[in-house]
């Protein structure tokens, strides 16, 4: 049995609706070995529905492996990630099986949120016959195919050929994931590690721990891609990777700022097209601004190439982190803030087109990492201005995203704790009030009121508050706070009518002409059509309603929904 706990990585999402690359590999692992292994897939969020049964059941299996770490922590809609008391609590009444902690809980530590020191503690160590502190996929595989006593938890990759066959025999794992047949977007690794693991890369940051980055064939990603395809998913994201932008670069590995080379980009991306021709969503996740910094000409070149076949609504999410250059310095952070400026604004100018989905094809999201050594008062005064001055200019981006940091360890910061985080809580507490209003600003002009967002699909309802909850699939969705109950599956597009800091307010169009409330109706066609449409209904219709309303029959119908 895999246990799902979900993560969140600086380079990797597991949250659903996404399946990270753990439970596939691990699977494939097995698969590689043994194909007529019997594998079951769990989430942490179906484990809860009857812990009991879960345990009875778990002690049937000959092995567990359970996922956990969410080392960038956040909120999440989808899902809530495996806390530590549910680590400790469950998998000591577990006895029989084989039990196996992964991910990056069992690489780096645990920590529920942001702001704190991340840790194995003893009970949860007690809890595990196997704290795997490599890489989880040789671990399994080398279990499998010599036993306990020689397989090694510490062990990682020596290269990327062993993923290229796992990844592709674990594709069918997705179908026992609870998002299948839906919004299930399967994350894809292209290399591992970080071009900056030269220079020690960012205090904070855990992903240069993986050492010399290795990259995977353009062939083999394509096949992995081709095989997730077959199994039935439709949404991908190009997630699990410094850098999107340095892939297939010669120097990724030998360079801490490589050259990105569009070519090898365009491979892989038309390769994708061509084995998934009905994709509904391709997009990306991490880029480095440095990247565009240093390589100005080649990253618009890459940029226009990802545009040339991704799915619109992309985000690029960039790790500035502070807009104060004494603590991008203590930190060896990328860039600094002019430089960042510029970053954000290259991505602006190549991606701002609005696609089919109502969004623009790719924007910057602008990442915040609040506790690093160095901060002042000042810092984030500097920060604030940073968030302004993109404003004022008109520079669209598609997020902003705060985060107090995880001490994590075997990063520069572990020497440092949360003593950052401690002496600047109050201004760190403005600072996130002040994103939030800008946030939604920022909103406004991305999707200004009467804005149609398209193939949303809804996610939950919200009985306390009588919200329904709907986004899109794709990196860092927007989500729609619609006020009526419509219940899963269902893919909706939504009229804007207002605004919730990081949200939107929409209705479901067409709305039901004949059903709809005099407020629901007002939102959309205005009050006085709104006063009109309810004296003379009901419609027997869609051409009465046309002859009404002209160019607002298209938010109206007989058939339409009931908000």
């Amino acid at each position: 049995m895999i246990v799902d706990g979900y993560t969140d990585e600086p380079a990797g999402f597991g949250v659903p609706p996404y399946i990270d690359v753990y439970p596939r590999y691990i699977a494939g692992a097995l698969w590689v070995i043994e194909p007529s292994i019997v594998v079951h897939y769990v989430t942490v969020d179906q484990v809860r529905k009857n812990v009991h049964e879960f345990i009875r059941r778990a002690n049937s299996y000959d092995m567990v492996v359970v996922i956990a770490g969410a080392v960038v922590p956040g909120k999440y809609l989808g899902g809530e990630p495996i806390k530590l008391e549910e680590l400790k609590s469950w998998f000591t009444t577990i006895v029989r099986p084989f039990k196996i902690l992964v991910g990056a809980a069992a690489r780096w530590g645990i920590g529920n949120e942001g702001g704190t020191v991340a840790a194995i503690p003893k009970e949860v160590e007690a809890a595990f016959d196997v704290i795997v502190s490599g890489d989880a996929e040789v671990y399994i595989y080398d279990l499998v195919r010599y036993g306990e006593e020689r397989a090694e938890p510490w062990r990682i990759v020596e290269d990327m050929s062993l993923i290229d066959k796992i990844a592709i025999k674990g594709a069918k794992i997705v179908k026992q994931h609870p998002n299948y047949g839906y919004n299930l977007t399967a994350e894809i690794e292209t290399y591992r590690s970080c071009s900056r693991w030269i220079s020690g890369g960012c205090s904070f940051c855990v992903t240069k721990l993986y050492g010399k980055p290795k990259q995977r064939e353009v062939k083999s990603i394509v096949r992995e891609v081709e095989a997730l395809y077959k199994m039935g998913v439709r949404h991908f994201r190009l997630g699990r990777q410094a850098d999107i932008l340095v892939f297939g670069s010669k120097d990724l590995a030998t360079e801490e700022w490589p050259k990105p080379n569009p070519e090898a980009l365009e491979r892989l991306l038309y390769g994708i097209r061509f084995v998934a021709p009905s994709l509904k969503t391709l997009h990306i996740d991490n880029v480095n601004p440095g990247t565009i910094v240093f390589h100005k000409e080649e990253s618009i070149r890459a940029l226009k190439t990802i545009i040339m076949y991704h799915t619109p609504g992309d985000v690029a999410a960039l790790g500035i982190e502070t807009a104060d250059p004494r603590v991008v310095k203590i930190n060896n952070l990328k860039v600094g803030p002019e430089d960042a400026f510029d970053a954000v604004k290259t991505i602006y100018s190549v991606g701002a087109r609005r696609g089919y989905n109502g969004l623009p094809e790719i924007l910057a999201g602008v990442n915040f990492v609040l506790g690093l050594p160095g901060e002042t008062k000042e810092t984030y005064q500097r920060n604030i201005e940073f968030i302004e001055k993109l404003y004022k200019e008109g520079i669209l981006i598609r997020r902003i995203n705060v985060r107090k940091v995880l001490v994590l360890p075997g990063t520069r910061l572990a020497k440092e704790g949360i003593k950052w985080i401690k002496r600047h809580e109050r201004l760190a507490a403005k600072f996130k009030r002040i994103v939030m209003e800008y946030s939604m600003q920022f909103l406004k002009l991305l999707v200004p009121r009467g804005s149609i967002l398209k193939y949303l699909y809804v996610e939950g309802y919200n009985e306390r508050l009588g919200i329904t909850y709907a986004r899109q699939a794709g990196s860092y969705p927007l989500v729609a706070e619609i006020p009526c109950r419509i219940d899963k599956p269902r893919i909706i597009d939504v009229y804007v009518y207002d605004y919730a800091g990081r949200s939107v307010r929409g209705l479901p169009v067409p709305l039901n002409i004949n059903t709809s409330s005099l407020t629901a109706l007002s939102r959309v066609i205005g009050n006085r059509a709104a006063l009109s449409v309810i004296k003379q209904r009901p419609f027997s219709n869609e051409k009465d309603i046309h002859n009404m309303l002209g160019p607002y029959a298209q938010y109206l119908s007989v058939k339409g929904f009931t908000c």
